[in-house]
């Protein structure tokens, strides 16, 4: 081993120790939104992950609970992908020492991925975007061995590497593809051009690539055991199997299932948007600099080129078919995570930019050693500025939101309840804490998403026993199909257990409505017997304090789930009293009144309880004064009702002026206003 290279592992191995020493503190302890609680869960049951399937990432997280038995579940895969995290640092650092010599170049290129808020707040949970970005820099470090390789034997023994590698990374996350598609023409092409590429050596080459999808053996595997008790899909056909690798159900080549599209423009902007507010316009100019000065440098030249071809083709391809609408911050926030195997290249290209300044700087000039001395204290410089700007939000080691969200929903059920999950929030969260924690292990999990596909009801029925099919599939479209069922079929089979629906039922089946009633139970709803009478009074007592939850409102980011599992805790607070006024809005009697009464009583505690709360509190206050003076009051004072329901209107128009209703609730101002005005006058006028 050359000096230059004992210098360059040496620089690696320090830049990897030094992101491990910043990252592990800062890892999450509890289950992350998102993804990250089913990705854990599966790999405590041993199942399948949504599509493709994750093998890689299920066994290395399954590994990683074996190692660390004193952590619980959640906090050994989330610091497993902290460590991932650094080791794809390291991989791009050693990519910049391969092509330009180790030295401040190479440590920006390492350090600045890894103190980005992308890479560093994905790297904190167990997600597969650290895995991903670790294939990323060993594909980069490959192609630039490669390229550096002094003779045939080191070409051939590194592309059979590369190719193991291409496959392995496609078993992770299939994005890689785009970039696999970009190296494998240009390995091809300069051993072509070098008179090294023959029919054998492909078909080496073919065979190394193939050996990398050996993980997705594991798929069919669990899929025929099928001991797991949480898995996705049945990979025991072929045709199973293809529809899980090619993410059929969600639509291939496709962000999310959604017939919905973006303006390629509008998410080119937005990318750009995101280098620039995380990563900086110097460091974007440096990555310029570095394309154009490695231009000149016959080594250089071919690598980087690459790398741009490979950041081109990525970013084009990933807006056109990233249909999510970008307009919703937690939408951006899903989306904005696949920037990272671009920033991967952005970063590597800033790091040459570096390097390349110094010796351009050194060769013009001389004096190598005040360029260098400056490089290291830019690359001190910038790397601090971005640890002091992103620590504070990538820092998650007292985030314990989303498990505190799942377990207070897990401590409001009753006994032996059926909970019918809908999306990732309620599902992953409580998918986690009951099968990897053992949390409530009465009740019953059952995914409503999940209930519609043909095989959910024929792998999954047997690990849930008590819950009764009366089909092989929730078809909400034609439950009248041979082997279908509806959701009031579904709920008739179950009434001798409670059954809760979180959060909400889907739009397109109706049925339960025919026989079946919904009770607000906090963030989820009470599905029971359209006959069963309901008591108002028992059921505000039952649910005025069914959560013990403190934090603040709007106090998390707008992308996060975080903030969607406070808002969800926020707005719980208030159904009750909303279903008590649209019940009342909905009847005729002497009962009226006094579902207005307790609408208001329930409005007016919450509001009154709290000095920050959701704007539409205000809004529906106001409406529960006016629907209790025009239902006789009760005993209340006109005058106060008409002064609160004026009071709350103003409150609501302040916070949210861009409401379209807004015209309107002006006009309701002024009328209760002249209304308070002619009572006052009134009132004055009585002797």
């Amino acid at each position: 081993m050359s000096a230059e290279q004992r210098t360059s592992w040496i620089l690696t191995g320090t830049t990897v120790a030094c992101v491990t020493a910043l990252y592990v503190p800062c890892v999450q302890r509890t289950v992350p939104g998102g993804d990250s609680g089913e990705l854990i869960t599966t790999a405590c049951e041993l199942g399948v992950a949504h599509p493709p399937g994750y093998p890689v990432f299920t066994l290395l997280a399954r590994l990683a609970m074996c190692l660390l038995p004193s952590l619980s579940p959640a906090h050994s895969v989330n610091l497993m992908s902290s460590l991932l995290g650094a080791a794809a640092c390291g991989a791009l650092c050693l990519t910049v020492c391969r092509l330009a010599g180790p030295g401040p170049g190479a440590v920006l290129a390492g350090g600045l991925f890894a103190v980005s808020r992308l890479s560093w707040q994905w790297s904190m949970v167990a997600e597969v975007f650290a895995l991903n970005n670790l294939f990323v820099g060993l594909l980069f470090f490959l192609s630039a061995s490669f390229q550096c390789a002094e003779n045939a034997t080191q070409r051939r023994k590194i592309a059979h590497w590369g190719a193991l590698c291409c496959g392995l990374g496609l078993c992770n996350q299939h994005t890689l593809v785009l970039y696999v598609l970009v190296i494998i023409p240009w390995v091809l092409h300069r051993l072509y051009s070098l008179r090294e590429l023959s029919l054998r050596g492909l078909v080496s080459l073919g065979v190394c690539f193939l050996a990398g999808f050996l993980p997705y053996i594991y798929l069919p595997i669990s899929s025929y055991l099928n001991t797991a008790r949480w898995s996705w899909g049945d990979q025991t056909t072929l045709s199973g199997l293809l529809t899980h690798l090619l993410r059929a159900e969600y639509g291939t080549f496709s962000l999310a299932k959604t017939e919905s599209s973006v303006n390629l423009t509008l998410m080119l902007k937005a990318q750009l948007d995101h280098c620039l507010e995380d990563l900086s316009l110097p460091v974007l100019v440096m990555a310029g600099i570095g394309l154009l000065l490695s231009s000149w440098d016959r080594m250089c030249r071919s690598v980087s080129w690459l790398l741009t071809a490979m950041l081109v083709v990525y970013s084009l391809f990933f807006a056109w078919r990233a249909n999510l609408d970008i307009s919703r911050p937690l939408l951006l926030g899903v989306v904005e995570r696949f920037w990272l195997q671009s920033d991967a290249a952005v970063c590597v290209l800033a790091g040459i930019g570096l390097s390349r300044t110094h010796t351009e700087l050194e060769r013009r000039l001389g004096c190598g050693g005040v360029w260098k001395t400056t490089g290291w204290v830019l690359t001190m410089v910038v790397l601090a500025h971005m640890v002091h700007t992103n620590h504070r939000e990538c820092d998650q080691s007292r985030n314990r939101v989303v498990e505190r969200f799942g377990r207070e929903l897990l401590a409001s059920f009753p006994t032996d309840s059926i909970i019918l999950t809908r999306g990732d929030l309620p599902g992953n969260s409580l998918r986690y804490l009951y099968y990897c924690q053992g949390v409530r292990p009465d009740a019953r999990l059952v995914d409503q998403e999940m209930m519609t596909y043909a095989w959910y009801v024929a792998k999954l029925a047997q690990h849930n026993p008590g819950v009764h099919f009366p089909g092989r599939w929730w078809d909400p479209v034609h439950p009248e199909d041979k082997d279908t069922f509806s959701l009031e079929q579904f709920l008739s089979h179950n009434t001798q257990r409670h059954v809760f629906a979180c959060i909400g039922l889907p739009d397109g089946d109706p049925s339960w409505g025919h026989s079946f009633s919904r009770w607000p139970m906090g963030v989820c709803d009470y599905l029971v017997p359209a006959q069963r009478q309901f008591h108002p009074e028992k059921w505000v007592h039952r649910t005025r304090n069914i959560y013990n939850w403190s934090e603040p409102h709007n106090s998390f980011h707008p992308a996060s789930w975080e903030r969607v599992a406070n808002e969800e805790m926020w707005q719980a607070r208030m159904k009750t009293a909303f279903f008590l006024f649209d019940l009342a809005e909905r009847m005729q009697g002497e009962g009226k009144a006094r579902l207005f009464e307790l609408s208001y009583t329930l409005y007016k505690e919450i509001v009154e309880a709290h000095s920050d709360y959701p704007p539409n509190w205000d809004k529906n206050l106001a409406l529960a004064c006016e629907r209790l003076l025009r239902s006789g009051h009760r005993g209340y004072s006109p005058d106060s009702l008409l002064t609160c329901s004026t009071q709350h209107f103003s409150l609501y128009l302040e916070k949210e002026p861009t409401d379209p209703q807004s015209p309107a609730i002006r006009s309701a101002i002024t009328n209760l206003l002249k209304e308070r005005d002619e009572l006052r006058q009134s009132l004055r006028q009585t002797p």
